[in-house]
């Protein structure tokens, strides 16, 4: 493994010039009804997970401040929300799409230029590697673009006229209502964005509450929703989740929420709704992902992808693998040739080329995987890699656990960090009984030369996870496809098609005989803005 402490601490003045950092001033801003608004409380300091070394003291840099809002700001940002969609009758839910597409693309124009300035203050705030960054940008964009793409085809879509036996149909998607987003703090562009742009398109208000970490890198932003949409469209807060969630939940005009987090914060929340059945759920939740080795695979592209799946941004990915599984006969040839490519993995700052490991941003992150460790080795199973179970700063070392078995915690708990559970099966039987029990259930990867191992596994796998990859890492993209989850990994379906599904309703004027003639005149005197061609 590539450690060099002299580097994993430097100096400012020793970080090459382009990748420095000054303390970010405009964190404790926020936008409430088209208004950005600096609070004028203290807020919450935002120190780098990256450590510094300066007058010889080991020390992490404060980015910034965060506004720590409170119940009256939340409800503010809510009632903004609630009076711009006025009971769908608002400028925004009124607007034909074709008019709020411009308003995105306008966004779109606008955001472009920033890519410099997020992907420098993302890598300070959560240690993402550079190029990463750079990535979560550029994709950030392209999903935009697609989703606009998708629209104008639905927008021809639907303004033809259907025919359905003796009656005439015109069926358009609508808005909803007031959504409330809460993106994750490990994608906090891309997540978020994925889940904001579809709702705010199809004519939705939305309370947007930022992350406890990966915050600042959105502020940048906040001018570009500012001008491009009408004012109370889109709403930017920020503070303790606990004290501003609850008052905009309990109001019961949260219409839907767009989440992606952890099953228990994200029930505690829903459970804060009075009128539950009302309150539709976009849910991105926690993932134990397995991958299955079998004795015909092939060895070399199984470590490699399983190398990059479970340790891409430290296995801090919804995505990753989480749990390998290999057949008892290969375990051996396995490990030695997984544990020798995970020690050849670059352990550093976010800035250094072709990095893979990176410090944690969750505080106290280093610790509860230590106790993942030191659980899982109590109960049988040892350290099998030279490099693993060393901490550095906010830095944890890629660790490969084996054998590990049910009663370690590491079995059931997904560590979101790079700690590699290794266990052995013999038998099918082994794995069904393990899918059986599962509580997780996104996704798959199976490698395997032969269909005698891939499709008995497969169909079983296709009803306990919902995406299966056959010879590669999980992953979330092409952003086409459909990305969810069963059992309490997800609930509800975000890809650009499915998005723009989730965040919208099917409405629709129907006419028989007696009603033809008024919809058609309708359709001709272009007075409505749904029934038009």
């Amino acid at each position: 493994m590539q450690v060099d402490m002299d580097r994993l601490f430097p100096t400012m003045d020793e970080i090459p010039e382009e990748h420095r950092i000054k303390e970010f001033k405009n964190g404790l801003n926020y936008l409430i009804d088209g208004k950005i608004s600096k609070h004028d409380k203290p807020g919450m300091e935002v120190f780098s997970p990256i450590i510094l070394n300066k007058n010889s003291v080991r020390k992490p840099f404060k980015i910034g401040e965060s506004p720590m809002l409170g119940k009256d700001e939340a409800l503010s940002a809510l009632e903004a929300a609630e009076r711009a969609y006025a009971s769908g009758m608002g400028v925004w839910p009124q607007m034909i799409l074709k008019e709020r597409i411009k308003h995105v693309e306008k966004f779109l124009e606008m955001i472009r230029p920033l890519e410099k300035e997020f992907v420098n203050l993302e890598m300070w705030e959560i240690a993402k590697p550079y190029k990463a960054c750079c990535d979560e940008f550029r994709r950030t964009v392209k999903y935009i673009e697609d989703t606009i793409d998708i629209l104008h085809s639905m927008d021809t879509e639907e303004n033809t006229i259907r025919n359905a036996k003796n009656f005439i149909a015109q069926i358009r998607r609508c808005p909803l209502g007031v959504v409330l987003c809460m993106g994750p703090f490990n994608y906090p562009l891309n997540e978020t964005i994925a889940m904001l742009i579809p709702s705010l398109i199809m004519g939705n208000t939305v309370v947007m509450k930022l992350p406890k970490f990966g915050a600042l890198c959105v502020v940048p932003l906040m001018e570009a929703f500012k001008e491009c949409f009408p004012p109370g469209v889109i709403n930017i807060i920020n503070g303790d989740g606990a004290e501003i969630i609850p008052p905009i939940m309990a109001t019961g005009k949260i219409t839907v929420l767009g989440f992606i987090g952890s099953a228990k914060v994200a029930n505690k929340i829903i459970n804060q709704h009075p009128s539950q059945n009302r309150l539709r759920t976009i849910l991105g939740l926690e993932a134990k992902n397995p991958a299955f080795i079998f004795e015909d695979a092939d060895l070399d592209l199984a470590v490699n992808e399983c190398i990059e799946g479970s340790l891409e941004f430290n296995g801090q990915r919804c995505t990753a693998i989480k749990h390998i599984w290999v057949h008892e006969n290969i375990a051996d040839k396995f490990l030695e040739k997984f544990n020798r490519a995970v020690d050849q993995q670059i352990v550093g700052n976010p800035w250094e080329t072709n990095v893979v490991i990176t410090p944690l941003p969750e505080e106290r992150k280093t610790k509860f995987l230590d106790d993942l460790v030191s659980d899982a080795i109590a109960k049988g199973a040892r350290v099998t890699n030279d490099g693993g179970r060393k901490i550095y700063g906010n830095i944890y070392s890629p660790t490969v656990l084996y054998p590990v078995s049910k009663d370690m915690t590491i079995y059931g708990v997904e560590q979101f960090g790079p700690v590699i559970p290794v266990s052995t099966f013999s038998k099918l039987d082994d794995l069904y009984v393990y899918l059986q029990e599962s509580i997780y259930g996104q996704q798959a990867s199976i490698f395997s030369s032969s269909t005698e191992n891939v499709a008995p596994l497969l169909d079983i796998l296709v009803n306990n996870v919902s995406r299966i990859n056959l010879n590669s890492r999980c992953r979330r993209g092409p952003d086409e496809l459909p990305f969810t989850g069963r059992k309490n990994s997800a609930e509800g379906t975000l890809s650009i098609y499915d998005a723009l599904r989730s965040f919208s309703i099917r409405s629709l004027v129907v006419a028989n005989e007696q009603g033809r003639n008024i919809f058609l005149k309708t359709i001709t005197s272009g007075d409505s803005k749904f029934l038009k061609v």
